[in-house]
């Protein structure tokens, strides 16, 4: 996410890209496929060749295959046997179920949650939808789905039950993939107004049921905004992922 120049905190760029005096670990080639899917930045049916991965982060590919094994589990990327791994790319029915079953999740996690966070947590939120509105009237887009995706990460963690906390940190991540698959040309993913800005004051408020119909709402009209017929990306991996120098 990025700061202030005068923070003397990283950008996203730089916190995303692997460290060049430290050999790379399965965990840090996790860390960056999985940022770069939650970002939009590696589109759904982007093919990741081993070979390809273990010369862009200088490691063997049995360390790669560690990476994609983990990435698999977690539904990132889909793996089947004698074929190349790559980014998942759930079809119509999969995207309908998997926002069907975020809706569910996430209402249930705003009601546990109002009232609950302390004052320091209630800035941080705060602080990140303020970071998601500058970087959005700012054209900063990758920051700005950064910023809107640690929005519901952030509520995940501090849920009072983790165990939905874990099952809603998923869904937000398979909905960012469904969201790069199926976005209309020029759509402004989880931009939609003010509703992050109400959504952290009724939580700050305590107002659990109506957090949980926001969230609803937010999430239906997000889905309402996919064009869902099947598309057709090229990407560049080495550019996405190859370390910054």
């Amino acid at each position: 996410m990025a700061t202030a120049p005068d923070s003397g905190k990283p950008t996203a760029a730089q916190a995303l890209a692997p460290d060049r005096h430290r050999k790379a670990s399965d965990q840090s080639i996790y860390d960056a496929i999985y940022e770069a899917v939650l970002t939009q930045r590696l589109p759904p049916g982007s093919r990741l060749p081993e070979v390809a991965l273990s010369e862009l982060f200088g490691v063997s590919r049995s360390i790669i295959r560690k990476a994609l094994t983990r990435l698999a589990s977690d539904h990132v990327i889909e793996q089947r046997p004698n074929q190349m791994a790559m980014v998942a790319r759930p079809d119509v029915e999969e995207t309908r179920q998997i926002f069907a079953a975020r809706r569910l999740v996430e209402g249930e996690v705003m009601r546990l949650t109002a009232g609950t966070l302390s004052k320091a947590r209630l800035q941080e939120l705060k602080r990140l939808v303020k970071d998601e509105k500058s970087a959005h009237q700012s054209g900063r887009d990758q920051d700005r789905v950064h910023c809107s995706m640690e929005v519901h990460r952030f509520l995940a963690r501090h849920c009072p039950n983790q165990v939905l906390g874990r099952m809603m940190r998923e869904l937000v991540l398979r909905t960012s993939i469904v969201i790069a698959l199926y976005k209309s040309p020029g759509m402004s993913a989880c931009f939609l107004g003010d509703d992050h800005a109400r959504l952290a004051e009724l939580i700050a408020q305590g107002k659990g049921d109506q957090a949980a119909d926001l969230a609803h709402r937010h999430l239906r009209a997000l889905e309402d905004l996919l064009d869902l017929n099947e598309a057709d990306t090229t990407i560049d991996l080495a550019r996405i992922l190859r370390p910054e120098t």
